[in-house]
């Protein structure tokens, strides 16, 4: 099934929910939507933290959370530890941050005993559900990688592409974003996405992903821009993912979709050996709920 409206994350079942393990679960807003996640069917819940001040908000909040797996662990670094190891050990099937700092848990996912290394790169994935745009797009990477090299953004791709497929996109159209979309030596955005095209070209991705650049924002996403700039493309109009060149463009156009356009969002890091769910605390509490749904689907697809 294509999922093509976030609410749609929340109607996928399994005959076994994904089991979610969640460092410092003392957090008010992580708890509520973990509590939801769970009457859902979308994810069956561990907590790891201050078992005191978790039992107090599951309480005063009442949620459906109390017979839940909890372990009381007040150091955050070792609460990291225990979750990304049951992760590793097969005891969960994915992670979420709750109140713990990301450098504590990441410094954990990336562990070379225990952690959840792969050959391949963290970076976030964000998928928007835009009032004016006519299908979910995907947004990389706007939280992890500053400036990427050129192998960076190879990895970056192919981590939105698993994203992408796990949501039914049998086909996914990347567009390399740049300020325009002629080739300038002195724009390093401008050759890597050229780069990429020619990448894809020659068989580096995957069947079905279609990658071009470089692409101005407008071409990327609206057919009438093409057309007027007599711009032919396969993507143009029609991206399903935007790669962006540095962190500032990808959290500028996040952000700017949420707050101007009332996007709705949701988001997980890809990368290690299962999805990370990285809210923030501006999140709202629908977009929590959407990122631990999408951490269900991408968990499932990856066993």
């Amino acid at each position: 099934m294509k999922i093509q409206k976030l609410e749609e994350l929340l109607k996928v079942k399994y005959d076994s929910k994904m089991k979610l393990v969640v460092v410092a679960s003392h957090d008010e807003e992580v708890l509520q939507a973990v509590s939801e996640a769970r009457n859902l069917g979308i994810a069956e819940p561990i907590l790891i933290g201050d078992k005191e001040k978790t039992i107090s908000i599951i309480n005063e909040h009442n949620l459906d959370l109390n017979d839940c797996e909890m372990i009381n662990e007040v150091d955050l670094v070792k609460a990291a530890e225990l979750g990304v190891k049951m992760v590793s050990t097969g005891k969960a099937n994915f992670i979420m941050k709750g109140l713990v700092d990301t450098s504590i848990l990441l410094k954990q996912v990336l562990n070379k005993e225990y952690g959840l290394r792969t050959n391949s790169l963290l970076s976030h994935v964000m998928i928007y559900e835009v009032p004016n745009y006519h299908k979910l797009i995907y947004l990389t990477d706007g939280g992890m990688n500053l400036v990427p090299s050129l192998e960076d953004k190879v990895k970056i791709i192919e981590n939105s592409v698993k994203v992408c497929k796990a949501l039914g996109n049998d086909k996914v159209k990347v567009a390399c974003l740049a300020a325009k979309e002629k080739v300038n030596p002195k724009m390093e955005a401008t050759v890597h996405g050229n780069e990429l095209k020619e990448m894809c070209i020659d068989g580096k991705f995957e069947d079905g992903v279609i990658v071009d650049g470089p692409l101005a924002l407008d071409l990327a996403i609206s057919k009438e821009a093409a057309e007027i700039k007599g711009f032919k493309s396969q993507v143009a109009g029609d991206a399903d993912v935007l790669l962006v060149p540095t962190i500032e463009m990808g959290n500028g156009i996040g952000k700017s979709i949420t707050y101007f356009a009332s996007g709705k969002s949701a988001g997980v890091v890809m990368g290690a050996k299962a999805p990370i769910v990285l809210v923030s605390r501006a999140d709202d509490h629908e977009a929590k709920l959407y990122s631990i749904a999408l951490g269900s689907i991408v968990s499932k697809y990856q066993l």
